[in-house]
């Protein structure tokens, strides 16, 4: 097992007990203290776990601004959203979330002729200003840190929408508990659009993998494909396929 890959499937280990000993990781593991050792010192210096005497145990993660997102991960972003774009076609009535990685598709739908966006995100609704883009933007509650939209029924008519192609961000993916999110608000969103969609794609990063964060949006059965970057571990990808989630793993 490669040295990545042993450290992703500890982090998930540690995620999954809340708190391990780190005898339990090297049996677990089958790999010397020492080796342990190293691969949590790893860990703990992306402040991804906490380390005591004897133990370690996992960091909830906390959202951050979406100013502060937009520069992580932001190759594999790119890479993500381009692929998201080139699923557009010409006459789509998309629509677009309020997440880092599908703000990167803005660019790349500049060239689609008689495309509709639906967005709550204020930033896509910003970039595609002045394009030939037809843009709707969802009425309801700005929320401040995402510097989106949120709504729900008595705000906003969304039976009206005829939505071909819906593209939503997530903060964890797990097989278990579906897509999820940290905000109440934007999970009630995505709902919405996520009925009313003839197809719906989940683009993000491979790190928000086998994370279940506060709020769920929506089981995997709703989810016609995941696209993700190439770090996600080849055992993730079998699992992901041998429980018939489609993805689409775009290279880096």
């Amino acid at each position: 097992m490669f040295t990545l890959e042993r450290q992703q499937q500890i982090l998930q280990y540690v995620r999954n007990n809340k708190v391990v000993k780190l005898v339990t990781l090297t049996k677990e593991f089958n790999v010397s203290m020492e080796t342990i050792r190293r691969d949590i010192q790893l860990l703990v210096q992306e402040k991804k776990i906490e380390k005591f005497y004897g133990g370690v145990k996992y960091i909830e993660p906390v959202e951050g601004l979406m100013d502060n997102r937009l520069t992580q991960q932001l190759t594999e972003k790119i890479a993500i959203a381009k692929a998201c774009a080139s699923l557009v076609e010409d006459g789509d009535c998309i629509f677009i979330d309020s997440g880092t990685t599908t703000y990167q598709m803005t660019p790349f739908l500049l060239g689609k002729e008689k495309l509709t966006v639906v967005t709550n995100s204020l930033p896509v609704a910003f970039d595609l200003i002045g394009s030939t883009i037809e843009v709707m933007i969802i009425g309801g509650k700005i929320r401040h840190s995402e510097k989106s939209v949120t709504s729900n029924d008595f705000l906003f008519r969304f039976e009206h929408l005829n939505i071909n192609k819906a593209f939503i961000c997530a903060s964890g993916v797990t097989l278990e508990k579906g897509i999820s999110d940290f905000s109440v608000e934007e999970a009630m969103t995505r709902k919405q659009l996520i009925n009313i969609s003839q197809t719906v794609y989940v683009a993000t990063d491979s790190s928000k993998f086998n994370k279940d964060v506060a709020i769920q949006v929506c089981p995997l059965n709703q989810v016609d494909m995941i696209i993700t970057d190439n770090s996600l571990s080849k055992e993730t990808v079998v699992k992901y396929s041998e429980a018939g989630i489609e993805l689409k793993v775009v290279a880096i």
